[in-house]
């Protein structure tokens, strides 16, 4: 009764009252979404990692398609792919090192986001320098030597790829560690494929410049596993410490 007195009252001096605001629950709040960075709830960092790990597996892809092309028309536009995805993936590590310095509080530790960008960027990297082995390396050269090494690589970087997509969700730590110990069985075997490799070029007939230009791609082969490997375990060490 009391309102609705009012109510009257105000209407007889021709006062109204204010209209209730209307919210459009569609649009972004800015000051939701500047309290979300800065206490660590941002999406950010983990769709940064993760395109990044992508940009690792296309590395990987392209760097198959390129030992193909070797000697042939395609190898500078297979060449070009693998440059594109190493420096996709340095922009990548730029935005991730600008929002660690715009963001007061961070879903995982700065340490932790760090090593893992590093560890993804050396991948294309990685294969980039391979790349750049093969342009140079003599006409008779024979991909299909390191043709396993490079099924291997693929292999690795689509399981780092997978684990750093677990990182959304860290409650699953058994899932992780199997992820991270089929990363080191793959290593192993890299490993091990790699000493019967330079056994058979030491022992074998080979030419002196042949000898140069396969120990270096082997090496640089099992460098880019050992990177994916790296990255696995920094995943799984977060898991560990989140469980």
């Amino acid at each position: 009764m009391l309102m609705l007195r009012m109510l009257q009252i105000c209407d007889g001096l021709g006062l109204h009252p204010l209209p209730l605001p209307k919210f459009n629950h569609d649009t972004q709040h800015p000051m939701k979404d500047f309290l979300k960075k800065v206490l660590g709830k941002d999406e950010k960092f983990y769709e940064l990692l993760e395109a990044s790990a992508d940009e690792a597996q296309k590395s990987a892809k392209s760097l198959s398609k390129l030992y193909a092309q070797v000697g042939k028309p395609d190898f500078e536009q297979c060449f070009t792919e693998l440059v594109v995805a190493r420096r996709v993936d340095k922009r990548i590590g730029l935005s991730i090192t600008q929002e660690l310095c715009q963001t007061f509080v961070t879903p995982l530790e700065r340490e932790d986001i760090e090593a893992l960008a590093n560890a993804l960027y050396k991948i294309p990297k990685t294969c980039e320098k391979i790349g750049e082995r093969l342009a140079i390396c003599p006409s008779q050269f024979s991909t299909d030597i390191v043709d396993k090494q490079v099924r291997m690589l693929e292999q690795a970087t689509e399981v780092t790829a997978s684990l750093v997509r677990k990182l959304r969700k860290l409650s699953n730590v058994e899932e992780i560690q199997d992820d991270y110990e089929t990363l080191q069985t793959i290593e192993g075997d890299a490993d091990r494929l790699m000493v019967g490799l330079l056994r058979d070029l030491y022992q074998g007939n080979v030419d002196a410049k042949e000898v140069v230009v396969l120990k270096d791609i082997y090496e640089l082969l099992e460098r880019a596993i050992d990177h994916c490997r790296d990255a696995g375990k920094v995943v799984f060490q977060i898991a560990l410490k989140y469980a």
